[in-house]
């Protein structure tokens, strides 16, 4: 390209005006500085472009060719910097998420609700899955942050921040009720037919983790992929299902299954709130953290 960018930016604003005063207060430099920058453009493509008159500059053939295509790129630069500007404000652009059906359903929700309730022009899009593969789409920079359940194992340079504390629980239908109102031990599990998600999902690593801890690996007569299944299979009487607790809230409640009581519990898991750098995230990724690190 001959010559600098801003001598095309003086040349746009003094064409556009005709007028080197007018283009010197649009641009906020003096009139000498705009009549260098066009001698200097001028300079450089070895032809005339303006024609100097008292009542301002009107372009020369040359400078009529030149303005066709200048004019078409200077307006590209300003609609990309509007744009810009209405990504600042959150009137348009995209956050990108990752997150489980568990963390998705009794975490994020809410604060996807709000968000859009506050930003309608932002698009949200949610990649639902896993937690392993939650977290290696946003290790691949796929998605702006993740909020999944734990246990998961970060590489170096992403932090999780713990924003919700849950549970899993063992639950049987009626065909299981001689185990009701027991202290159960966990290897009665080895008993009994047993309905489990997936190995790779994070309730499951957390529940055999517990267990193999204790020498106990059952082997369950049906592997699921999504915890709402659980619960139907468990209401269906076809074994006992683990399952992370709010979501056999509803069928506790109307008493279609139960819950096991067993000697020890197993400990409390965290969703959390996992980022890689902040600077890398879009702008409205950033505003909807800030939503959910300080609980709206």
């Amino acid at each position: 390209m001959i010559g600098s960018l801003e001598y095309y930016k003086v040349f746009y604003h003094t064409a556009k005006l005709c007028s080197i005063t007018a283009a010197a207060e649009k641009l906020c430099i003096s009139q000498p500085a705009v009549s260098q920058s066009i001698k200097q453009l001028e300079g450089s493509l070895g032809v005339r472009l303006f024609i100097r008159s008292p009542k301002g500059v009107r372009l020369t053939e040359e400078g009529k060719t030149l303005a066709y295509y200048v004019e078409r790129g200077m307006d590209s630069f300003l609609k990309g910097e509007e744009a810009v500007e209405r990504l600042k404000n959150l009137e348009q652009g995209s956050v990108r998420i990752g997150a489980s059906d568990m963390t998705l359903r009794f975490y994020l929700l809410p604060y996807l609700e709000q968000f859009h309730e506050e930003f309608p022009g932002i698009h949200v899009n949610v990649s639902n899955g896993p937690t392993p593969e939650t977290i290696e789409l946003l290790e691949q920079g796929d998605i702006d942050f993740a909020v999944v359940s734990t246990p998961f194992e970060l590489s170096p340079g992403f932090q999780a921040q713990a924003v919700k504390q849950v549970r899993n629980i063992f639950i049987a239908g009626s065909r299981f009720s001689h185990l009701k109102g027991k202290t159960l031990r966990y290897d009665c599990l080895l008993e009994n037919p047993c309905i489990f998600l997936e190995e790779k999902t994070s309730t499951r690593k957390f529940m055999d983790a517990f267990l193999g801890e204790r020498g106990i690996f059952p082997k369950p007569e049906f592997d699921l992929a999504i915890s709402d299944m659980v619960v139907q299979f468990a209401i269906r009487n076809l074994g006992i299902g683990c399952v992370e607790e709010e979501f056999a809230l509803g069928a506790l409640e109307r008493g279609e299954v139960f819950r096991l009581e067993f000697d020890e519990e197993m400990p409390w898991r965290q969703f959390c709130l996992v980022t890689g750098k902040r600077d890398l995230i879009s702008i409205p990724g950033r505003r909807m953290l800030e939503m959910m690190e300080t609980g709206m």
